[in-house]
């Protein structure tokens, strides 16, 4: 899909972001060039993970070790390509960069089901010593994903802190929270924002 059809892409309205967003000149169309030519090149590298996660999965089915491994793919924080007039980076509280793939394969994880819990990358960490058999020796921050995995209809019935940092910023910029339906963050400058998730999905219109 083009880059250019991104929701926020370029000319949309930006008076209800921050002074940081909203002082951002519009994208010209040499910039919108190059970061669509990026974006297809990021698609292109991401054929050499895949190549690289089939070799992976052929040596664990070749050593009989297939079914009996927790695979997660993940990362550990999206990228801005446009939206907001946002060149490029992350760092800021918009989907783009906080949202993430997870995808997890393995025993006691159901087969091609898509699951809607609220659930942060602090939790990949207690997964994974669970699914090892193996205690914390620590207090960890998130929460074991196995139990929400059996059961689609549990809830851990918490909101997710959502916090990032400006480029150089030597403690986080703005903190907020997310719920399955709004996200609210305040910023260091004092402004704030607040989303409805289900009727905003791209952020366009704070409240």
């Amino acid at each position: 899909e083009p880059l250019s059809r991104t929701p926020g892409f370029n000319e949309a309205d930006v008076s209800d972001k921050p002074a940081d967003i909203r002082n951002r000149t519009p994208i010209s169309p040499e910039q919108e060039h190059a970061m669509e030519q990026a974006w297809r090149q990021e698609l292109e590298s991401l054929l050499a993970v895949d190549e690289g996660i089939g070799l992976i999965l052929d040596r664990l089915a070749a050593t009989g070790e297939l079914e009996n491994t927790l695979i997660v793919f993940t990362s550990d924080h999206g990228f801005f390509h446009g939206e907001h007039r946002i060149r490029a980076g992350k760092g800021l509280p918009y989907d783009p960069a906080l949202r993430v793939p997870l995808i997890v394969r393995g025993p006691g994880v159901p087969v091609g089901e898509r699951r809607g819990q609220l659930v942060s990358n602090a939790d990949i960490a207690p997964t994974i010593l669970e699914a090892a058999g193996v205690e914390p020796g620590r207090r960890q921050d998130g929460r074991s994903l196995l139990p929400l995995l059996e059961d689609e209809t549990l809830e851990y019935g918490r909101d997710i802190l959502v916090e990032g940092s400006l480029q150089g910023a030597s403690r986080p910029s703005w903190a907020g929270l997310r719920t399955y339906r709004y996200q609210y963050v305040e910023h260091e400058s004092g402004e704030r924002e607040l989303y409805d998730r289900v009727r905003d999905p791209d952020q366009l219109q704070s409240l």
